[in-house]
C-alpha cells in the first residue's frame, strides 16, 4: 500500500548579490528553453547555497502603476512535479499582470532551468520553502507578496505558512518572511499522499492504476490520452496536449521529493497564529486530488474552500484556465 500511495501523486498541481560558498553540485539547464511571452523575462535568483533559481517574471504594465488607487501585493507561484515556471507564464502570469500584480513564477530546483543539487531528490519541504522564503526576502521584503502553489507545490506552501514567525513580537530575523496570503491549488492535503492512496485503491481500483502507471511509471510522458485524463479535461485538443506532454516531459531532471521520507514527516504542522488570508482551490474534474482531499485542506485552515466546474488537475493550463483565474482575482480584490 506503501508503494502505492506514494507513486499515486508524484507530480506537480533577480538574481541575487549575496556572496556564497559556491557547493559541489550539477549545474545544468533544461535542454528546451520555454519561449517567453510579450513582458516576461527570465531571471535568476542565486540562492545562499550558490545554486541559481528560475523565475519568471511579468510585471504590471507602466500605465496601470501610475494610475493605480491602492498597491496591490506580488504574487509568487509555486509549482508541483513534472512541472516549473513555465506552466504558470502561459496564460496566468499575463493575466494577473495585465490586472494589475507584478507576478513571479519560481522553477524549483533540479526543475525548468533551475541548478541541480547533489542527490538522487531535488530536496525536501523545508529546503523548497527555505528557497522560496530567500527569493521573497531578497526581493520582496518591503511588499509581503501572495504565495500560490499547486498540487505538491501546494503542499510547500503549507509548510511555508507553518513556519512564518513575526520577526518584530519575537525579535528574530531568522524567520521566513510574512505573506499577505496563500493559496493551495488543486494542492496535496496536508496529511500528503496516504489517504487519497487508500480511497482510490478501495473506491477507484481502474484510477488507482491509471494514476500509478500515469505518474510513478511516467506514461503520461507517451500517452497523448493518459496525460490528459491525468491532468486536464477532456475537451483539451490532442496538439495542446502533446506540447504540454512535452514540457512536462524536460521540466523535471529529478523527483521534487523522496516521497517515503516526506509521508513519515506528515502532517504539516498547524500555522502559528498570523494574519495571513488563506484560501483553498480545487478542481471538479481533478483526477489526482479527490473531493475528500480538498476538503481536509479547507478543514485544516478553517476555510471554506471552491471547487471550481470545468476544470481538472492543472487548472492553470485547461482549457478553461480563466475559470480560476477569475476566482482568484475576485478573492485579491478584496485586499
Amino acid at each position: 500500500m506503501a508503494s502505492l500511495s506514494s507513486s499515486l501523486l508524484s507530480f506537480p498541481c533577480l538574481s541575487s548579490l549575496k556572496t556564497t560558498v559556491k557547493p559541489m553540485a550539477i549545474l545544468s539547464t533544461s535542454p528546451k528553453t520555454y519561449e517567453l511571452k510579450n513582458g516576461q523575462n527570465r531571471l535568476f535568483h542565486k540562492l545562499p547555497t550558490g545554486l541559481k533559481m528560475e523565475v519568471i517574471e511579468q510585471r504590471k504594465d507602466k500605465d496601470k502603476r501610475r494610475r493605480s488607487e491602492k498597491e496591490t501585493p506580488p504574487l509568487v507561484f509555486v509549482h508541483g512535479s513534472y512541472h516549473a515556471a513555465w506552466c504558470w507564464a502561459e496564460h496566468w502570469l499575463p493575466f494577473f499582470s495585465s490586472s494589475g500584480f507584478d507576478s513571479y513564477a519560481i522553477s524549483l530546483l533540479a526543475q525548468g532551468e533551475s541548478d541541480e543539487p547533489l542527490g538522487t531528490v531535488a530536496g525536501t519541504l523545508q529546503t523548497h520553502a527555505s528557497d522560496i522564503a530567500d527569493f521573497i526576502e531578497t526581493n520582496l521584503s518591503s511588499s509581503p507578496p501572495v504565495l500560490i502553489g499547486h498540487s505538491f507545490g501546494g503542499l510547500i506552501v503549507q509548510y511555508y505558512l507553518a513556519n512564518i514567525v513575526n520577526k518584530q513580537s519575537l525579535g528574530t530575523t531568522n524567520a521566513f518572511p510574512e505573506l499577505s496570503g496563500a493559496v493551495m491549488v488543486c494542492s496535496v492535503p496536508p496529511s500528503g499522499n496516504s489517504g487519497l492512496g487508500l480511497r482510490y485503491l478501495l473506491t477507484k481500483p481502474v484510477a488507482a492504476f491509471k494514476v500509478t502507471l500515469s505518474l510513478a511509471a511516467k506514461r503520461f510522458q507517451t500517452s497523448i490520452p493518459l496525460c490528459r485524463e491525468t491532468f486536464f479535461s477532456s475537451a483539451m485538443d490532442d496538439p495542446l496536449v502533446q506540447r504540454y506532454q512535452g514540457l512536462m516531459k524536460e521540466s523535471s531532471r529529478k523527483p521534487l521529493f523522496d516521497l517515503k521520507k516526506l509521508n513519515a514527516s506528515l502532517p504539516v504542522p498547524k500555522p502559528m497564529e498570523n494574519p495571513t488570508r488563506i484560501l483553498v482551490l480545487g478542481a471538479k474534474d481533478d483526477f489526482i486530488v479527490d473531493s475528500e482531499g480538498l476538503k481536509e485542506t479547507g478543514r485544516f485552515y478553517d476555510v471554506e474552500p471552491v471547487c471550481i466546474e470545468g476544470v481538472a488537475h492543472d487548472m492553470m493550463l485547461d482549457c478553461s484556465w480563466e475559470k480560476g483565474a477569475e476566482v482568484l482575482l475576485h478573492w485579491l480584490c478584496d485586499f
